[in-house]
């Protein structure tokens, strides 16, 4: 057995971010009085998470004539549990890819066009471990049990290599490090992204034990209840932010608080996400 221990979360705990929002562009849907939810997954802490999205849905929901209300767990879990349940409209998410939540029917409709990332396992660069045999026994720590990328990928490859480990999940990506640098852990399961932001921000050296293939970026999607005139407006608003300079603005500014490369979102198709799809057809049933 693999005993899980969780660190740092608060059960229940609900944010939900207003974006402000003004009247609709001339020319688009004029549902403005009808308020989607989105739900992004938490990739740092709930106040910078917030801080990232809410000029995004500010403008989106200018831009595009339908009013975005960010909705956030405290966790990552509890952020996809409301997708789960069928309480949000859109989503920034890589969970929907196993083949039992492919059915509930959430379209793709946009990704980051950054680089492809990768799964990983870190340690801190003064760590005596050097592989990955030399965490047998060892807390690990994760962002949470519905991290696609920094939990289930490197906690499959860990299965796989018959490597125990005593997981511990955070709540984010931000709290795993934190136990990391704490010393309250020997390791973590990161995204390459998320490890890469984390020493920009922080100046911390951390030491790759392994990385994975690569996946694309984390998807915007959209609830089959979502009208489609309305779905694809806010798509397009999503995707112009790039050719707008109060757009390109808002996505310089998110991209410069997480310390990350300036980034665009464009169209996304089911191509962009085979990897996961034929990641969950090859680990077992119980990390799906």
């Amino acid at each position: 057995m693999y005993p899980t221990r969780f660190a740092g979360m608060a059960a229940g705990l609900l944010v939900a971010c207003w974006a402000a929002h003004a009247a609709p562009t001339s020319g688009m849907p004029a549902d403005s009085a009808t308020v989607y939810q989105f739900s992004p997954v938490n990739q740092h802490n709930v106040q910078i998470t917030a801080a990232y999205w809410n000029p995004i849905m500010d403008y989106v929901s200018r831009a595009s004539g339908a009013t975005l209300r960010l909705k956030l767990g405290r966790t990552s879990a509890d952020t996809t549990s409301f997708v789960l349940a069928q309480e949000v409209d859109f989503a920034f998410t890589n969970h929907l890819f196993a083949p039992e939540r492919a059915r509930m029917g959430w379209r793709l409709l946009a990704r980051r066009n950054g680089a492809p990332v990768r799964s990983q396992i870190v340690t801190l660069a003064s760590s005596p471990a050097r592989e990955l045999k030399d965490l047998a026994g060892a807390d690990v720590a994760f962002p949470g049990p519905e991290a696609t990328v920094a939990y289930k990928v490197s906690y499959a490859e860990l299965l796989r290599r018959q490597i125990p480990v005593n997981v511990v999940f955070a709540g984010n990506m931000d709290g795993a490090f934190a136990q990391l640098a704490s010393g309250k852990v020997r390791a973590v399961g990161a995204n390459a992204q998320l490890t890469a932001s984390y020493i920009a921000r922080t100046r911390q050296p951390l030491r790759v034990l392994w990385q994975s293939e690569p996946f694309n970026d984390l998807a915007l999607m959209v609830s089959p209840r979502v009208p489609p005139a309305t779905a694809e407006a806010v798509a397009r608003a999503f995707i112009g932010m790039a050719d707008d300079p109060e757009g390109r603005r808002v996505l310089a500014e998110a991209a410069a608080l997480v310390k990350t490369a300036p980034f665009a979102f464009v169209p996304a198709g089911e191509a962009d996400y085979a990897a996961y799809r034929e990641f969950y057809g090859r680990i077992p049933a119980s990390l799906r």
